[in-house]
């Protein structure tokens, strides 16, 4: 369920298919057709055919309705006790308050988080950035799930939900953000990632919370959609050096430098950082933008004022303030996150923006995200990533972004939808 990556470790048979499906007339036949196609019994998903999520035999039955798959089960009879860990392990709650939990987090994922096939890069996510993912308005604790060894108390595992109002068509879900499933790479044939997703879903039914939204860079039963990430290089030169992109054919140095150089100002009168007093005015706008989505956060100003007020190397935000009217028009936002980077001699870290969310009304979108590239490049990211989410699209190409390599999947747990959703109907970024 890692954002950015793959469950990697027993919640799948480790060889799921790529899912090539994120044209625009990919349809529930294509994906049923493709899946059928190339898993074989073996690769069958054992442990998500046992949980209620959409399964790959049952989407070409238009005849299922949509919503959540099972009913609630009453609050007294959710078990009350952990899952059984193997003997060796036992459950911890993460406070991530706590300076030394924080690090001990820290420590595990930035070892044995998301790499890229060649083991090249690997997520690096900073204590700042976790203590922001996991502390929005109305957080709990309890869904802050590590697991240690008994003997030596050593944090090997970690799994996390946040609560979040997710809008699926015109309903408001009360859904868990489920995200950072890490297990340490010496336990990966311990099993131990089903059970802790099976003890973070306990944890969110004490609650009186029964769906889940969710990522993964490999296909599990069943995508409610599949996306692209895109990258546009800011520091090109860097970016050859340590592998992460190449030379064109025909291109020199000289001329990839010069060909994705950029303005050394914003061009847009009235762009600059959001402040505390545009919340108000950034929610209605974001909230009038995500109307146009599928599936979108429902999102009011404690939101706002959490996930986009600027956070030095965590969140940046702008918005456009008409000179005349002085009413935010359009705002911008990306979070940062660094890779480090594996085995090389000069080179240790890569600085990367990810576009967040965006809503243009007066200005061009594609003239208000070449001013986020400006600002991005100004504090010295090395590389622009977006989805092709949203209105994404629009700008990627023009903007000289390049396709990644991967897909990422999105999942709803408990909810199923009757047709996979192209990335453009995707209102939801997970971090």
């Amino acid at each position: 369920m890692a954002d950015n990556g793959s469950v990697n470790d027993d919640t799948n048979d480790q060889n799921s298919p790529p899912l090539e499906i994120v044209k625009n007339e990919a349809s529930v036949e294509d994906i049923s057709r493709e899946v059928q196609d190339t898993l074989t019994l073996s690769q069958r998903h054992k442990f998500w055919e046992t949980q209620p999520v959409g399964q790959f035999k049952d989407l070409c039955d238009g005849n299922l309705p949509e919503g959540p798959i099972e009913p609630p089960t009453p609050l007294s009879e959710v078990k009350q006790e952990p899952y059984n860990l193997p003997n060796l392990y036992e459950w911890v709650t993460c406070d991530m308050d706590s300076e030394e939990t924080c690090a001990e987090v820290y420590n595990l994922l930035t070892n044995n988080y998301v790499e890229d096939d060649e083991s090249m890069f690997r997520l690096n996510y900073s204590k700042e950035f976790l203590r922001w993912a996991l502390h929005p308005p109305g957080y709990y604790k309890s869904w802050h799930i590590g697991v240690r060894v008994k003997s030596s108390k050593k944090l090997v595992a970690f799994i996390t939900g946040i609560p979040a109002r997710i809008r699926v068509r015109s309903e408001v879900v009360n859904m868990a953000e489920v995200n950072f499933l890490c297990v340490h790479k010496k336990l990966r044939s311990n099993r131990l990632a089903p059970v802790m997703i099976k003890e973070v879903t306990r944890r969110a039914h004490l609650e009186n919370i029964w769906q889940a939204a969710y990522t993964a860079g490999v296909v599990l039963p069943t995508p409610i959609a599949s996306c692209q990430l895109w990258h546009r290089s800011l520091n090109p030169k860097k970016l050859i050096d340590v592998g992460f992109s190449g030379l064109g054919p025909r291109m020199t140095m000289s001329m990839t430098m010069k060909l994705y150089k950029l303005p050394d100002s914003t061009v847009t009168p009235g762009f600059r950082k959001l402040e505390l007093r545009d919340v108000p005015e950034v929610t209605r706008l974001l909230r009038n933008y995500l109307l146009q989505f599928v599936v979108a956060p429902d999102l009011d100003e404690l939101d706002v004022e959490h996930w986009f007020l600027p956070k030095e190397d965590v969140i940046d935000s702008y918005v456009v303030e008409s000179p005349e009217t002085h009413k935010i028009t359009d705002f911008c936002s990306f979070y940062t996150l660094t890779s480090s980077i594996l085995g090389h001699p000069t080179h240790s870290t890569l600085k990367a923006a990810y576009s967040y969310y965006n809503v243009s009304t007066k200005t061009p979108l594609l003239q208000l995200m070449n001013d986020a590239l400006i600002v991005a490049k100004q504090k010295d990211f090395d590389v622009f990533n977006a989805l092709d989410v949203m209105h994404n699209e629009t700008f990627l190409k023009e903007l000289k972004y390049a396709p990644g390599d991967g897909k990422l999947h999105y999942y709803l747990y408990d909810y199923r939808l009757k047709h996979i959703l192209r990335p453009s109907e995707v209102g939801l970024v997970l971090l």
